[in-house]
Formats: structure tokens, C-alpha cells, sequence
């Protein structure tokens, strides 16, 4: 059984970081082989729009697009959707391959056999 790991980021450019934490332990996580899932919550809805991920630099650190198309490529990610309302992003919006969804999808990922749920 391949386990299944659900990162949620909550940050955006604001706490570049965390950001791209999350980001580098989801694309690790696919080159690994797992099942991996990534949300895009409060700040972090804001890597789904084409181009925004180019706004996060951080230094000694893997561009935030590139890690964002290893993940998309092999997994899945996932805008809240009571974030992208707040924001005004539509699923017109987002990169292809991005979806929007709520939490009972969010619970049932995190409650699957096997998920290891991450928060950043």
C-alpha cells in the first residue's frame, strides 16, 4: 500500500519559508513515490494563479514553480474553497490541473487508511 501524505500550506509571501517548506516536502514526497496532496489555504490560494508562484523568492531554495510542477505532474493540488471565495479566485483562475474544494473532501483525505496529514 502506497501511504498517502496531505500537506496543507497556510502561507503565502508573507512567511516565505513555511512556504516553501511545504512546497519542498510535497515534491520530495512525490519523488519518493507517495500519494501526495498538497492545499493551498489562506495565503498560499494565491500559488494556484498562474505566475504568482514566481513571486515567492527565497534564497538556497528551489523556485516555488518548479517544486509547484513536480507536485501537479505526479499529485494533487487542491485550493480551499472558502479561501479562493475570500480571495475572488474561480477555478478560470488557477493553473490547469488545480482543483477547488471544501473541507468534507480535506476530512476525507486526512481520515483515508494510511494519510499522514502536515500542516505549514
Amino acid at each position: 500500500m502506497t501511504r498517502s501524505l496531505v500537506i496543507k500550506s497556510t502561507s503565502g509571501t508573507d512567511r516565505p519559508e513555511a512556504a516553501n517548506q511545504a512546497f519542498t516536502v510535497a515534491a520530495a514526497a512525490v519523488a519518493a513515490g507517495a500519494d501526495v496532496s498538497l492545499w493551498l489555504t489562506g495565503e498560499a490560494s494565491w500559488f494556484a494563479v498562474p505566475g504568482r508562484a514566481a513571486e515567492l523568492e527565497l534564497a538556497h531554495a528551489t523556485p516555488l514553480p518548479e517544486l509547484l510542477e513536480l507536485v501537479l505532474a505526479d499529485g494533487r493540488v487542491t485550493v480551499c474553497t472558502q479561501c479562493a471565495v475570500r480571495r475572488g479566485i474561480t477555478a478560470a483562475d488557477v493553473l490547469p490541473g488545480v482543483r477547488i474544494a471544501g473541507a468534507p473532501v480535506f476530512v476525507e483525505e486526512i481520515l483515508a487508511e494510511g494519510a499522514q496529514a502536515l500542516v505549514y
